[in-house]
């Protein structure tokens, strides 16, 4: 045995001694930082609720773990690392929306709902730069089984989908003849058909067209649709004629309402449970039009039967500290975690996640209120959060479990 052999030996021998070492010291260590000496200065981390405020400049960095990681529950440091910190990736939207990622072309696409501009955030760059503008003030966003983007336009109130060879395709505009309100979220299912809710937010100046003269959305006339808009109902309904529901649309064509307004008024955020045997669905408030009272901003649970959905009940009422955390989009991961944006006061605007059984379990914590989350990145582990004005992420320890 040579010289450099037997140093080396001794030195990983050393090192391993020096480890155990450690290891037996650690219960004191431990102890010892969680009584520090009374002249210890200790400070408190930047967060969004500090004075003064983290700065989110992108490129600056942040301490670890990231102090606007909550931890709710100990379950949920498996799904969050603690050397990953939350980014603001870009920022210039008015009110960004419908984040969805593509994985054969590596990018997120997202909706700047009221900006009328469809956007792509680049895997491999970073970079986010227009992708369809006009977008006819589309929102929510999502890719098929077989990787072609599925997309509801507020402003001409339907569904489409682009193929694989540019070309667009009308998925739904209008049932039993009369005109869609405004789509808002979709989602596919493995048979082929897609899910999409129709509520009426898209029915006013800033996220789509009002109705003509007469219209719930526009009784009065006062507002004339057509003023730098001259398509307006060209395509899509002219005025408001349906209530709020589910849809599904089955490959054939056939368009179904699966939940009507009178279970589930002002249908918002949908997504399934990562085996498909749960469906999830977010009710949100009164919008333009609603004659009623509007949902509850809760997000509510139902058995999947066949085509049809059962068993409705209540998730999450969406209650933090007596704070309401007003629900809009959501993602499942492959655990079957439901991830939830959440329109509240700073200190409660971001993400929260629960369990497949409704319990809290942490939060992410943002300086926007957020309207839409999805997993993507190479390897699904990062979660992409639209918030108002700005794009952010945050690397996880778990997948998105829907394709888009």
């Amino acid at each position: 045995m040579t010289d450099a052999i037997l140093r080396g030996r001794l030195s990983r021998r050393g090192l391993l001694a020096g480890a155990a070492g450690v290891a037996t010291l650690a219960p004191m260590v431990g102890r010892a930082q969680t009584a520090p000496s009374p002249n210890a200065e200790l400070g408190a981390p930047a967060s969004t609720i500090t004075n003064p405020p983290r700065d989110w400049t992108p490129g600056k960095p942040s301490i670890y773990p990231d102090p606007d990681v909550v931890v709710t529950d100990p379950s949920f440091r498996s799904l969050v690392p603690g050397n990953a910190p939350i980014r603001r990736a870009w920022t210039g939207a008015q009110w960004a929306e419908g984040p969805a990622w593509s994985s054969q072309g590596q990018y997120l696409v997202f909706s700047d709902v009221t900006g009328n501009t469809q956007y792509r955030y680049i895997w491999e760059d970073g970079r986010v730069t227009p992708y369809r503008r006009p977008s006819n003030n589309t929102n929510g966003n999502s890719f098929d089984f077989q990787g072609r983007q599925l997309s509801c336009e507020d402003f001409n109130r339907r569904v489409v989908r682009w193929e694989h060879d540019g070309s667009m395709t009308v998925i739904a505009d209008s049932y039993q003849g009369k005109g869609l309100n405004s789509p808002n979220d979709i989602v596919p299912h493995p048979d082929g058909s897609i899910w999409f809710t129709d509520p009426p937010y898209g029915d006013r100046l800033n996220e789509g067209h009002p109705d003509e003269a007469g219209g719930p959305t526009n009784q009065d006339g006062k507002l004339n649709p057509r003023i730098g808009a001259p398509d307006a109902g060209v395509r899509g309904g002219k005025k408001r004629e349906l209530s709020t529901n589910v849809y599904r649309w089955d490959p054939s064509g056939k368009l179904d309402v699966v939940i009507a307004e009178e279970q589930l008024p002002d249908p918002n955020g949908l997504c399934f449970a990562p085996d498909y045997k749960t469906l999830y669905v977010i009710s949100t408030g009164r919008g333009p039009g609603d004659v009623g009272p509007g949902g509850q901003r809760v997000v509510y649970a139902f058995d999947m039967q066949g085509t049809s959905v059962t068993n409705q009940r209540l998730f999450t009422d969406m209650m933090l500290d007596g704070v309401k955390c007003g629900p809009d989009g959501m993602r499942a991961d492959v655990y079957g975690n439901l991830w939830i944006s959440s329109n509240a006061p700073l200190g409660y605007a971001g993400v929260l996640c629960f369990t497949p059984q409704g319990k809290l379990i942490g939060r992410i914590r943002l300086p926007e209120v957020c309207a839409n989350l999805a997993f993507g990145g190479p390897k699904r582990d990062r979660l992409f959060m639209t918030a108002s004005q700005s794009l952010y992420l945050l690397q996880v320890t778990t997948q998105g479990a829907a394709p888009g």
